[in-house]
């Protein structure tokens, strides 16, 4: 999603979430219980899972007269945030040239969505907790507040209360937004969907690249129900629009998702997942090695003598997923360890998501512990921090230059 979007148009009919699924029905059915209130609801899930769609669900259910208004807490920085949200005034700071209505005010009798709410520092979640309640902004550089109607709708993919009690997420307000919390299960645990889904799916895409939908066939269907989907419907969209690009005929079948029936990838694809190291990757050595999962010293060995079958963008996606994993998410700590700038790290993050790519740190599973949060730069391995740095400083220069 973009850092800000505005809309009044009503939400069309293939946006409506596929609910087929037991977990789905009831989604949509508490979704469609809070829509004509003003209640804040705050959505919950996966990366992928399709919170935004549900968002923009709630507010036409809501019949509000007011438009929709969208913000990525995550796409912009601190200092431009607050401006965004509640607006300036005037002369409020360099650059402010005329007075801004904040998105809040541009909401006004309709919906706002603060997606990644987990990633709002934690001064402007006071002041955004201010507006929740008294339902007025302070815009910056203003002498009053101004009076806003407006339904706040949050998502997050983090465990909210879990980074209340780390001290990352101020409690006042996580209990002011999980006034009503709705969590959208992961695509693997609603594969009844799976049919109808992927045919809107289809639909869609087809009709972006201007040609007539294909039917998806059984076989693909059976390759489809036995992936993982760790990128959930957000994956399964890019995997059936790079089908579509090689499909030509009246029907899509597995080998033009790349997948076999048995769950594997197609025999091209097998090879060149072959040639990468496993999506989970240890930097401290306590891995038990595989055939393909060398311990670090050997990782550095075959850095060091040119040997290793991997191009710097794939090692610098591995150190920002294992950087992840360690802070538990926090992507300010993340950049911290990696040695970039968090804008930095959010522009990459914001990359690999168009690419349909999850390198996000995954929640644990039922009865698991998040690791320790006490972590030592140092931890990231210095060949790993360099490279990263360095391919950095290489995109930004080509910028400059550009």
């Amino acid at each position: 999603m973009s850092s800000a979007a505005v809309s009044a148009a009503p939400i069309a009919a293939s946006q409506v979430p596929v609910a087929a699924s037991p977990a789905m029905r009831e989604v949509i059915e508490a979704a469609r219980d809070v829509a004509p209130t003003l209640t804040t609801v705050l959505l919950l899930g996966e990366s992928g899972t399709g919170k935004e769609l549900l968002a923009r669900f709630l507010h036409a259910e809501s019949r509000r007269p007011g438009p929709w208004v969208a913000v990525n807490c995550a796409a912009l920085p601190a200092e431009l945030l607050e401006s965004e949200l509640f607006g300036h005034e005037k002369g409020s700071f360099t650059g402010a040239f005329e007075r801004r209505a904040g998105r809040f005010e541009q909401a006004q009798r309709g919906t706002l969505l603060l997606d990644e709410i987990s990633e709002l520092p934690l001064p402007l979640q006071a002041k955004l907790l201010r507006v929740v309640q008294e339902r007025e902004v302070d815009r910056l550089g203003g002498q009053r507040p101004v009076p806003v109607d407006v339904r706040v709708i949050a998502t997050s993919n983090l465990d909210l209360g879990e980074m209340v009690q780390r001290g990352l997420f101020r409690s006042d307000l996580y209990y002011r937004l999980n006034v009503f919390p709705i969590v959208l299960p992961p695509l693997r645990d609603r594969l009844e969907d799976l049919p109808a889904l992927a045919t809107a799916l289809i639909a869609d895409a087809s009709r972006e690249l201007g040609r007539p939908a294909p039917l998806l066939d059984e076989a693909a269907l059976a390759a489809l129900r036995v992936n993982p989907f760790r990128g959930n419907v957000r994956e399964l969209r890019n995997m059936l629009e790079r089908a579509l690009v090689r499909c030509r005929g009246p029907v899509l079948g597995a080998a033009h998702l790349g997948l076999s029936v048995g769950g594997g990838q197609a025999p091209a694809l097998h090879a060149l997942k072959e040639m990468r190291p496993p999506a989970a990757l240890s930097l401290d050595g306590r891995e038990a090695p595989t055939p393909h999962t060398p311990t670090l010293d050997g990782r550095r060995a075959l850095a060091l003598q040119g040997d290793l079958p991997l191009d710097l963008g794939e090692l610098e996606r591995l150190a920002i997923a294992e950087a992840l994993r360690r802070v538990r998410g926090n992507r300010t700590h993340a950049a911290r360890l990696l040695g970039i700038g968090l804008r930095t790290l959010r522009n990459k993050l914001r990359t690999y998501r168009e690419a349909g790519v999850n390198v996000e740190a995954a929640e644990p599973a039922a009865g698991q512990l998040w690791p320790s949060a006490s972590i030592a730069a140092d931890e990231i391995s210095q060949p790993w921090r360099g490279a990263l740095r360095a391919r950095t400083s290489q995109e930004e220069t080509s910028e400059e230059t550009s």
